[in-house]
């Protein structure tokens, strides 16, 4: 991540913020590149210097991209996909397309976008967290089925899910094959094998992202993530999945509506 440290009344910071409102106004549309180092510095009589930290604001605020020996542009949007419980419903099981909107508001312009995803599956030893929420003992062979998930070519978000080897030895879950999990996918699986899922408890946190996900996510120096940790469990209780998921910051957000509890 890249740090600047500029003073709050500074020339970068009203340079940054002068070009942040010809981006938020449209002046500067999305793609359009922004003026150079050069043309700042003199445009504002302040130093080089002084015009590189403005765009290195901009670019750690996720509002430009740089291109080696070409500048720096306005960072084109990508769209966002609104998640809540109903991306579980049994009827969307099988569906490999999702629905992103140009923006988080609800009203915005919505797009269908081909889903895919990458496996990789193998046996693992459970670490102390995994263990804990499969009910094991640290160091149980458990399976671990890792995925890079892409929304028409572009990386979204990575999910790794752990299973009891009992519950899904034999079966697509355990296939490296790109793709879902057979024709119904992951919960269509454990649901034939007598382990319905019923019940899903998620965990959110946001973080900065490690090297390795910023290199598998793609992702735009200063971009967090959000980490989800999911526990799905059956009618009666037990625990039949556990997973872990890295989704790029910009690219979701999370929609929940629920009756407040007494």
């Amino acid at each position: 991540m890249i740090r600047v440290h500029v003073d709050p009344q500074s020339p970068a910071r009203r340079i940054a913020a002068d070009l942040r409102d010809d981006i938020t106004a449209g002046r500067l549309p999305a793609g359009a590149k922004l003026p150079s180092v050069r043309d700042l510095a003199d445009r504002y009589s302040v130093s080089r210097s002084t015009a590189s930290k403005a765009l290195i604001l901009l670019k750690t605020e996720g509002l430009v991209d740089t291109r080696h020996g070409s500048g720096a542009y306005v960072r084109e949007p990508y769209p966002i996909r609104r998640l809540g419980p109903d991306r579980y419903a049994r009827s969307r099981w099988q569906d490999t397309t999702v629905e992103a909107y140009e923006n988080e508001h609800g009203g915005a312009a919505g797009t269908r976008q081909q889903g895919h995803q990458t496996q990789e599956v193998s046996l693992v030893e459970a670490d102390e967290h995994v263990a804990a929420a499969l009910c094991l003992a640290p160091g149980t062979m458990v399976y671990e089925r890792a995925r890079v998930m892409t929304r028409d070519g572009v990386p979204t978000h990575t999910m790794t899910s752990y299973y009891r080897v009992e519950d899904v030895e034999g079966t697509s879950l355990v296939d490296s094959s790109p793709g879902i999990a057979g024709p119904g996918g992951g919960f269509r699986v454990l649901t034939d094998r007598g382990l319905a899922p019923h019940e899903i408890t998620e965990d959110l946190n946001a973080r900065m992202p490690t090297a390795d996900e910023t290199l598998v996510l793609e992702l735009q120096p200063g971009e967090p993530v959000v980490e989800v940790r999911r526990t799905t469990r059956t009618a009666g209780g037990q625990v039949i999945e556990y997973a872990r998921g890295v989704h790029t910051a910009s690219r979701f957000m999370w929609s929940y509506t629920f009756a407040i509890p007494d």
